[in-house]
């Protein structure tokens, strides 16, 4: 009887005592020879078993079935299987005679009712190993992630320490992570310039290549980076040790939208995607039509319209160019004089001297709605656990908890900083206003328009050819004021700006009192 010998050993083995694949033929020729066995063939492989498709493994079956050779010689049954499909094809072979026999010097086997009995139990054991270890390393992975840790490769800037099993940052490669980041946050530089940037200081590829743009695009938008782990689509807290500010990535993630909007046959329609439609809220689109001249020459032209798929619709087209004043107009409404930042900046620092007194009082609701907000997650895995909630509701409704419970935790942060969380939405506003004017006084900058857009804005609406913006709170009143923008601050006015905009702090309330504010502001500019 001709026997073909299979070896094999996985490159992700856990266990350490299965023999190498050159020890495995080692102990086959002798045990071959002990036992006056004929090998036709050695055939190895260095794949898992946990799951079909080795294509070795099938050569063998192949050549079985061929009748090339009339039994399989191999170390023990889990070197030829470890999932039910495989295992069954082996013994389906004995049935039908196509396979004779089977010899492995670690387990005995005899072609009969009561040894096919026996091998399929080793094949079913090796299975329940497989699907055993395999249920032990989620269980570990989720311990981890309980405690904040990730249970993965280490992203770029940080590094797996294997003697405390947790991971640190990387003393060097970090500094260029974060460079990459600020880099990539001012605007203007690709994925693949901030990949040559990383291997110019030193980050490439395991083969020396610079890293791949996914890769990249990959770092930019991970959480990981502000401690926020997410893993199988659920989000957890992480407890590792960060270098990059939320602000830095959330300047990024901008980036990232702005660099990833839909292109159409290699145009960039910068405003594709910011408003919908007025009549019958279905989505603007935009497409290019090229005007070709007798003489040779073209001219492109860009349209956006009303998508129409939603229903009838009677709206007509608008050209990019009426888009982009419209636009710019809007930013402009919200702008400020560049004369406003230290003004404003000394200002704020007097407001927060201030307003530290009445920190512990703020803090404490913002700790109270922290609790609760841990208390519905804690409801929410109840109910999870108890079946009235289903996977996918789980996830995402943790998600949303989670998400709630950073920005509480963020604001007690900056309360402990400042007396309180107002001051920080209150700059970004000052901030986003100084950038709207320069955004409207340039020329030709499309991109930029749409940053600015977003920044005052959402939920655009196109009716009758006209853009209609639902402006946010600060902006809102800017525009209602008017006329901030047109001319530098003049002594004392800080205040009254930031009352118009509904800045004030939480111990002041404006509620019923805008349109006398409004009235003040257009009086005193």
């Amino acid at each position: 009887m001709k026997y073909i010998a299979y070896c094999r050993k996985s490159t992700d083995e856990k266990d350490k005592q299965v023999l190498s694949i050159e020890a495995q033929v080692a102990e086959l020729q002798e045990f071959a020879k002990r036992s006056n066995l004929e090998i036709v063939e050695f055939i190895t492989e260095a794949k898992t078993a946990k799951s079909p498709g080795r294509e070795q493994f099938a050569e063998v079956l192949k050549k079985v079935e061929m009748g090339h050779a009339q039994g399989i010689l191999s170390w023990h049954p889990d070197r030829l299987a470890r999932n039910s499909i495989d295992g069954g094809k082996i013994i389906y072979l004995l049935d039908v005679g196509n396979l004779l026999d089977l010899k492995f010097p670690s387990f005995w086997f005899e072609n009969t009712p009561q040894g096919k009995f026996m091998l399929s139990i080793a094949f079913g054991q090796s299975k329940y190993y497989v699907d055993n270890l395999s249920e032990n390393v989620k269980r570990g992975n989720r311990q981890k992630l309980r405690r904040g840790e990730w249970p993965s490769k280490a992203p770029y800037g940080y590094l797996n320490n294997r003697q405390t099993r947790s991971i640190d940052v990387d003393p060097n490669n970090s500094k260029i992570v974060k460079k990459a980041f600020g880099l990539f946050a001012e605007g203007g530089r690709s994925f693949t310039e901030i990949s040559r940037v990383m291997g110019n200081y030193g980050i490439n590829r395991g083969n020396g290549k610079p890293i791949h743009v996914n890769q990249v695009r990959i770092m930019l938008t991970n959480k990981f980076y502000i401690g926020i782990l997410k893993y199988a689509g659920e989000y957890h807290e992480a407890s590792h040790k960060t270098y990059i500010s939320k602000q830095l990535f959330d300047q990024a993630q901008r980036q990232v939208e702005r660099i990833e909007r839909p292109r159409q046959n290699g145009h960039d329609f910068a405003f594709r995607g910011l408003a919908t439609c007025g009549e019958c809220g279905a989505a603007i689109t935009a497409e290019q039509h090229i005007k070709k001249y007798k003489s040779g020459n073209s001219q492109t032209f860009v349209y956006y319209r009303c998508t129409k798929k939603l229903k009838p619709c009677a709206q007509k087209y608008i050209p990019e160019s009426d888009v982009s004043d419209q636009v710019r107009t809007i930013v402009r409404s919200c702008s400020l004089h560049a004369d406003w930042e230290p003004v404003f900046e000394t200002w704020a620092e007097q407001e927060v001297a201030k307003d530290r007194v009445n920190g512990d009082t703020i803090s404490q609701k913002l700790e109270g709605d922290l609790i609760e907000t841990d208390q519905k997650l804690n409801r929410l895995l109840d109910a999870y656990l108890d079946k009235v909630v289903d996977p996918e509701m789980y996830r995402q409704k943790k998600n949303e908890l989670f998400e709630e419970k950073l920005q509480l935790q963020e604001k007690i942060a900056k309360t402990k900083d400042n007396g309180s969380s107002w001051l920080e939405p209150t700059r970004e506003v000052i901030n986003g206003a100084l950038l709207c004017a320069k955004i409207a006084r340039a020329k030709n900058n499309y991109s930029d328009l749409l940053i600015g857009a977003k920044t005052v804005g959402s939920n655009y609406s196109l009716l009758n050819r006209h853009l209609s913006p639902n402006l946010k709170n600060g902006f809102a009143m800017l525009a209602a004021v008017g006329v901030a923008a047109k001319q530098p601050p003049a002594a004392a006015s800080i205040s009254l700006l930031v009352s118009a905009g509904g800045f004030e702090p939480p111990t002041t309330s404006l509620r019923g009192r805008c349109s006398t504010v409004e009235l003040r502001a257009r009086n005193y500019f």
